[in-house]
């Protein structure tokens, strides 16, 4: 306990010495400041100072040093902590100094001594001078033992490069500097507004626009590139990153513009450059209002939860104040996962996490009368082409007749609104997955037909991230050291975040009023070689030297070229410019059900070419037999 004590002791007794220090330091500065006053007004002749003037210093020192503590305890000058001082503390400090020189001619009429006129004036800039560079050299005595403490630690220095040198860059900078935790050297920094080029970022070179950046990467031998322009859209940022991937050093990128506002620029908001930022458009923006509007204080079932489509509608759904969020899974990892983050972040959440199939219609059954959800989101499917080119029956169970389930026990117990989750591949399909989400589709307009409940799909392409995409597939192979497989120099792919296609589902739904096709607009589709010969570059290797790129060829029921709509279907616009209705094609309703029924025998039967069965009922279907 004895041990203990002391130690706090010692702690507590840190700062009071420094503050003694200070505190002497500053007494030597008012005494400093005095005698050089009366030496420069006297053309810097001591000899010619008139001895009543060196008497008037002497008898108004003390006077003076109480005047310096009052004023400066006024302005916490003892209280800052100076290792991180800023320009409030030098703004505060200068106050205090310029009260301390008003305050010569009236001490010195108290004093009944006197001073030449200049005085005051030299008086305040020596004392200035002294306070200050005695507060700001410990800052920068701080700056150089956080880099040797950096390299005794056996820290690899990084010499880095900021792009952006505003208010972001600066505060990046200045975190570079004063942190001991981090061995970065930042040996130039790069801006396109050509009014700051050959100036200094708190000491660093700004060396020109971002057409400089390759140059000054050779140059200065820079390992990593911090692109701080917050406030810049993403299509203002592709062009910038296209240049940087090109030069083959680590990216690093600050979010967003809130940062900014929260006051949150720090080393540790910076991400990695993801593909995502290589879209080249902004992120996709919905009407909140409307979302709110559907889903506030309503019962919503998501099925499929755990998915990475099905977690992300949950997340946005919870922030919308649903009455009761249920998810329904048969991979409790991924909602248990989901579950834990949600109670989490919305401890009055509602939440019910159930498992079990959506092929499992008694379990299905029982979900609907005991929750009695208003709004169901079916994301629940199997999507993985190739494995499902292997196994085309678990296609049509899970999908087709999962939907199918789905779909009546909503349309039973009164669900006002059902979401469908479809994708591109359900056009003109050339594989069975994207056949049962035609099929699915269909089974959605029909229900449409003879049911109160509203019943729509939304289709759309790839999500970036998402799980068995191709993007996680390429990250693994880099780090394995490649090869990047591809199938062809050709093909081409629709690219969308997980958030923005979550985001435009909610939006569809809110827009829907039964039997619609809700097809949203995915921008220019990817070259699938560009974007494995990008994410190599933004791994800081080089293509073909560091990693190779071998084409594999399209796998089973792979397509060149993905379509969003079918020659039949029309389009329709609605009030967001990304979200379009697809006409419906129409179908005979009995005849498809009829068709139904003999597919669901042939699922039962595990016997017979269950891909002709599929392609009588979605013509456009093609394959191979």
């Amino acid at each position: 306990m004895k041990k203990l004590k002391d130690v706090r002791v010692g702690l507590l007794q840190i700062p009071v010495t420094r503050i003694a220090l200070l505190i002497f330091a500053d007494l030597m500065s008012v005494l400093l400041a005095s005698v050089l006053s009366l030496y420069v007004r006297y053309d810097f002749k001591f000899m010619e100072v008139p001895r009543y003037f060196w008497d008037a210093v002497l008898e108004c020192y003390l006077p003076n040093v109480v005047i310096l503590l009052i004023a400066f305890n006024i302005f916490r000058l003892y209280k800052s902590v100076w290792r991180y001082a800023s320009d409030k503390e030098l703004v505060n400090n200068a106050i205090a100094v310029v009260l301390c020189a008003i305050a010569q001619p009236l001490l010195g009429w108290v004093c009944g001594v006197r001073f030449p006129v200049s005085y005051p004036f030299f008086y305040g800039t020596f004392l200035l001078i002294f306070t200050v560079g005695i507060r700001f050299s410990y800052r920068i005595l701080r700056v150089f033992q956080n880099k040797r403490i950096g390299r005794k630690n056996g820290l690899t220095r990084v010499n880095c490069m900021i792009v952006g040198a505003g208010a972001a860059g600066n505060a990046i900078l200045k975190e570079i500097e004063t942190s001991h935790y981090l061995n970065m050297y930042v040996s130039c920094a790069v801006d396109d507004h050509s009014g700051c080029h050959g100036k200094y970022l708190r000491g660093i070179p700004i060396v020109g626009g971002r057409e400089c950046i390759p140059e000054c990467v050779e140059k200065y031998a820079i390992d990593e590139i911090i692109i701080a322009i917050p406030s810049a859209s993403r299509a203002a940022l592709k062009p910038i990153l296209d240049i940087c991937k090109e030069t083959g050093c680590k990216m690093r990128i600050l979010p967003g513009i809130y940062q900014l506002i929260n006051g949150d620029v720090n080393v540790s908001r910076l991400r990695e450059v993801q593909i995502e930022d290589l879209l080249g458009r902004d992120p996709i923006e919905v009407n909140v209002d409307q979302i709110i509007g559907y889903v506030w204080k309503k019962s919503v079932l998501v099925t499929g939860a755990g998915g990475s489509i099905g977690s992300e509608l949950c997340r946005q759904i919870a922030e919308h104040g649903p009455r009761m969020l249920i998810l329904f899974d048969i991979y409790e990892n991924g909602v248990y996962e989901l579950q834990q983050e949600l109670k989490m972040k919305y401890p009055e959440l509602n939440l019910v996490v159930l498992i079990g199939s959506v092929r499992n219609e008694a379990r299905v059954e029982d979900i609907f009368r005991q929750y009695r959800p208003q709004i169901v989101y079916h994301a629940a499917a199997h999507k993985h082409v190739p494995l499902m080119e292997d196994s085309p029956r678990e296609a049509i169970k899970n999908n087709v007749f999962g939907t199918l389930k789905v779909a009546r026990a909503a349309d039973r117990y009164g669900t006002k609104r059902f979401v469908m989750i479809s994708t591109d591949k359900a056009v003109n399909p050339t594989n069975i997955m994207g056949a049962s989400k035609r099929i699915c589709e269909m089974i959605i307009q029909n229900q449409n037909l003879k049911s109160r409940t509203e019943f729509v799909a939304v289709r759309f392409g790839n999500v970036l991230g998402s799980n068995g995409s191709v993007v996680p597939l390429f990250k693994k192979q880099i780090e394995q050291g490649g090869p990047v497989t591809v199938t062809s120099p050709e093909i081409v792919r629709y690219f969308m975040t997980i958030p923005e296609a979550v985001s435009l589902v909610l939006q569809a739904g809110a827009y829907a009023r039964g039997g619609e096709i809700f097809v949203l607009d995915m921008g220019e589709p990817m070259n699938m070689l560009d974007m494995a010969k990008n994410l190599i570059k933004l791994s800081g290797l080089r293509v073909d030297e560091d990693i190779k790129i071998e084409f594999i060829g399209l796998r089973p029921g792979e397509k060149m070229y993905e379509e969003l709509l079918m020659n039949e279907e029309g389009l329709q616009e609605t009030a967001n410019k990304m979200i379009h209705i697809g006409r419906p094609i129409e179908f005979d309703s009995e005849e498809f059900e009829e068709q139904l029924e003999q597919l669901y025998e042939m699922t039962l039967a595990e016997e017979g070419d269950i891909r002709r069965m599929v392609k009588e009922i979605v013509p456009t279907y093609q394959y191979e037999e």
